[in-house]
């Protein structure tokens, strides 16, 4: 993943998920999945009709939110979930930068 689609996704999963610490260039992409995954421990325990609707709202499919949360899921749920965060994040960032929209007032009525 380039520099650019990266910051994006940074940008995006600090916005959706109000983590401060994504400032930061230093970063990585395993870092973040690390974050991510300890925010959504919390979500489970503590926000769980929040993180269900968050899941809906970035649009992630729910059968593989529900294949995450399985008991016999091999990874923990909240690993899981912040995979699946980071993957779609990744692929809304991508699409925002490759397929940009006009804005309205430049479009001819």
């Amino acid at each position: 993943m380039d520099k650019q689609t990266f910051d994006s996704t940074k940008e995006l999963i600090a916005k959706d998920f109000e983590l401060e610490t994504l400032e930061d260039d230093t970063v990585s992409e395993e870092q973040l999945l690390e974050l991510l995954a300890e925010r959504m421990d919390f979500l489970i325990q503590n926000r769980t009709e929040f993180l269900f609707s968050l899941m809906y709202r970035l649009d992630i499919d729910e059968r593989k939110v529900e294949r995450a949360l399985h008991p016999l899921s091999p990874e923990p749920a909240n690993i899981g979930l912040a995979r699946l965060v980071l993957e779609r994040q990744k692929q809304r960032a991508f699409t925002k930068q490759h397929y940009k929209q006009d804005k309205l007032e430049d479009m001819d009525w």
